[in-house]
């Protein structure tokens, strides 16, 4: 065999073995990717994490809740949602439009087990007062979402 086609081939075995080694095709590359975000936000090379999400339903006593006890109830609630977001273990939250269903709304807990995710749910007074419960189901979404609670304080007007 050639000299020069024998050492091109190795050349191009070389190369690809390589790039094989470094477990990425050069033109699957993301020139945006910054490796230093993606693990603050606990991505994995797809950008994904684990996420347990939470739909929150009328609960048994939510009818009984009435006055300055369901007024309270619902400032805990608003109140350790930001707490919860502030230390970076709730991703989204939110209420659910009118539904047919006694869905209220949700929330994506940044941890990886619904066991996690329960004992964050009992912290929350609305929660503790039975206007809420909770069912839980394991999720898999773009890391981004962690970046949610920094952006919200930016565009909202109020800081409720």
């Amino acid at each position: 065999m050639n000299k020069l086609v024998l050492l091109s081939f190795s050349f191009i075995l070389l190369s690809v073995v390589g790039a094989a080694a470094q477990g990425s095709d050069p033109a699957r590359k993301n020139p945006d990717y910054d490796e230093a975000l993606a693990k603050k936000l606990g991505g994995n090379d797809n950008g994904m994490k684990t996420y347990v999400l939470a739909i929150l339903k009328t609960g048994p006593n939510d009818s009984s809740v009435k006055g300055d006890e369901r007024k309270k109830a619902f400032e805990g609630h608003m109140a350790n949602m930001g707490r919860l977001a502030d230390e970076g273990k709730l991703a989204v939250a939110g209420p659910f439009g009118k539904n047919d269903k006694t869905f209220r709304g949700l929330f994506i807990f940044n941890v990886a087990t619904i066991e996690d995710a329960q004992k964050l749910a009992e912290t929350d007074p609305a929660v503790k007062a039975g206007i809420f419960v909770l069912d839980y189901i394991p999720w898999f979404g773009s890391a981004s979402l962690m970046a949610t609670s920094d952006i919200h304080k930016k565009i909202s007007k109020s800081k409720e």
